[in-house]
C-alpha cells in the first residue's frame, strides 16, 4: 500500500538510499520529511517500505520530486508508479503549477510517461582531495540571488540546510554538508565564475577525502572549474520538468543542492 512517509521510518528509508549506494545520510532523509511532511510518500510491503518519492515545495509555482527508490528485490511490481502517482496526485490537489526532478537513465521512461520532459543534463562530479586548512563557514545564503537564479523561494530549504556550512558574500553563497560516500559541496550561487571560484575553494578545505559537486554543464564555467580544481564527472542524469516551470538562470548556478531537492 502506498501511504505517507513518517519519521518512523527513517531507518527503512536510509536503508533504500543505501542499497542504491545514494550519498544520502539520515539527515537528508529527515530535512526533507521536515520540509515536506505531507508530500512525503512510501510503499509498505509485507510490513516493510520498499519504495518511496518525496516532493518539496517551492511555493505554489515549482515543487522538486526526489528520494524516488524502490528496493532491488521490489522491483518490475509497479511501485515506482504507485509511489509516484500518489506524490504528484498530492502536488496537483495543493495546485502546485509544475514539479522537476533529475532523472537516472533507469527513471528516465516512467518520468515520461507521468509527463515529464527533458529540459538539460544534471552531473555529478568527484574528486579525492588532500587534506587543507579548513575555512569557518561565514556568512548566510543570499536569498534574493537565489530567487533570481531558480525563479523559486527556496527560503526554507537554504534555512535549513545553512547550519549544515554555509560561505556567503555580498555576491553569492555555498553550502557544504557530510555525505555517507563523500563530503557534498552545494548548492552555490554566484554572479560570476570568479566569485564561484573563491567561495568554493573555501567551502572545499578541510579533509582529505572524496567530495561530490553536482552542477549543470550547460553552464561551461562551472564545469570548467571543477575540472580546474580536480574533479571529474561520474554521473550523468536528466532534468526534467513536468507543467509550466519558472526559467532558471542556470550562469550563475554553479553547484545543485542535491538531486533530491534541485
Amino acid at each position: 500500500m502506498v501511504r505517507k512517509l513518517t519519521a518512523a521510518d527513517l531507518p527503512a528509508a536510509r536503508e533504500l538510499s543505501d542499497a542504491a549506494n545514494w550519498n544520502q545520510t539520515t539527515a537528508d532523509w529527515a530535512r526533507v520529511l521536515q520540509l515536506e511532511p505531507e508530500g512525503c510518500f512510501a510503499v509498505e510491503e509485507d510490513g516493510r517500505i520498499v519504495a518511496t518519492a518525496t516532493a518539496v515545495c517551492y511555493g505554489s509555482s515549482l515543487a522538486w520530486v526526489g528520494m524516488v527508490l524502490t528496493h532491488p528485490e521490489s522491483r518490475r511490481k509497479g511501485h515506482a508508479r504507485r509511489v509516484m502517482e500518489a506524490a504528484l496526485s498530492w502536488l496537483d490537489d495543493r495546485g502546485v503549477k509544475a514539479s522537476r526532478l533529475d532523472a537516472t537513465d533507469m527513471g528516465l521512461p516512467l518520468y515520461e510517461q507521468l509527463g515529464y520532459v527533458v529540459e538539460c543534463g544534471a552531473e555529478r562530479w568527484r574528486a579525492e582531495l588532500p587534506a587543507s586548512q579548513p575555512a569557518a563557514p561565514t556568512g548566510e545564503p543570499d536569498y534574493a540571488l537565489d530567487l533570481r537564479a531558480t525563479g523559486t523561494d527556496r527560503s526554507r530549504l537554504l534555512a535549513a540546510l545553512a547550519p549544515e556550512g554555509c560561505f556567503g558574500s555580498a555576491r553569492g553563497y555555498v553550502m557544504r554538508r557530510p555525505g555517507r560516500l563523500a563530503r557534498y559541496i552545494g548548492p552555490c550561487i554566484a554572479e560570476d565564475p570568479a566569485e564561484a571560484a573563491s567561495l568554493l575553494c573555501l567551502a572545499l578545505a578541510g579533509d582529505a577525502g572524496h567530495v561530490f559537486w553536482d552542477l549543470l554543464p550547460g553552464n561551461e564555467p562551472a564545469a570548467a572549474l571543477a575540472k580546474s580544481l580536480g574533479f571529474a564527472p561520474v554521473r550523468h542524469l536528466k532534468r526534467m520538468v513536468r507543467g509550466q516551470a519558472p526559467p532558471e538562470q542556470h550562469n550563475l548556478i554553479y553547484a545543485l543542492s542535491g538531486f533530491e531537492t534541485g
